[in-house]
């Protein structure tokens, strides 16, 4: 198998998990909300960036992969998850939640904080389920950090599957008090664009 076909491989199988980390991220932000005061979480209507131009529009809503997609595998994606918080319910909505013995989601849950150890152990299981084998997945760095004054994480980590390159990931969550925004810059260890990600990431905002 040559290069660019082991690459195109590994590079859908990528697509996926980077897909999967922008619905995981958003229900482990739900936990690390507490983290931060969540009563007191500004919100948030919409998180910007500027796409390099090198990048263009994948199949995906919110994936945009490298022009020169196979030999390139670089990706970005973004997607943000909505706790469903500020949705008003009526008297007759919140009726039927309780017969069926549900209950209205809350801003806040109490039970975790998202820290470095259970980002690295869900992530972990979720991409050696999909690759079927271990790649390592270890985050290289877990650090905090603040947006126009909403807060998140900046979460760099890699993986490398049989006869795969090292993929590279860094990883932006933002928190507001009813979204949480994720925007995943990925790219395989020879992939030339760490300066364009490093460009792009410069230019995120979050706001009303």
């Amino acid at each position: 198998m040559n290069k660019s076909m082991i690459r195109k491989t590994g590079f859908m199988l990528g697509v996926g998990l980077a897909i999967f980390i922008t619905v995981l991220a958003g229900f482990l932000c739900v936990d690390a909300i507490d983290t931060f005061a969540g009563d007191d979480l500004k919100e948030a209507n919409f998180c910007s960036f500027v796409v390099p131009p090198e990048f263009v529009p994948g199949e995906t809503r919110g994936l945009f992969i490298n022009k020169n997609h196979p030999m390139e595998s670089s990706s970005i994606m973004y997607s943000h998850y909505d706790n469903g918080a500020d949705v008003v319910l009526t008297n007759r909505e919140k009726a039927a939640l309780e017969e069926a013995g549900q209950v209205q989601p809350k801003v806040t849950d109490e039970s975790q904080n998202l820290t470095k150890d259970i980002y690295q152990e869900t992530i972990s299981a979720a991409y050696n389920s999909e690759y079927g084998e271990d790649v390592g997945y270890t985050v290289k760095s877990f650090n905090r950090i603040t947006v126009d004054g909403y807060p998140g994480y900046k979460i760099e980590g890699t993986f490398k599957a049989t006869d795969e390159e090292t993929v590279h990931q860094t990883v932006y969550m933002l928190l507001s008090k009813y979204r949480t925004f994720t925007i995943t810059y990925q790219r395989a260890e020879d992939d030339d664009c760490e300066e364009f990600f490093e460009q792009s990431a410069a230019t995120i905002h979050v706001g009303t």
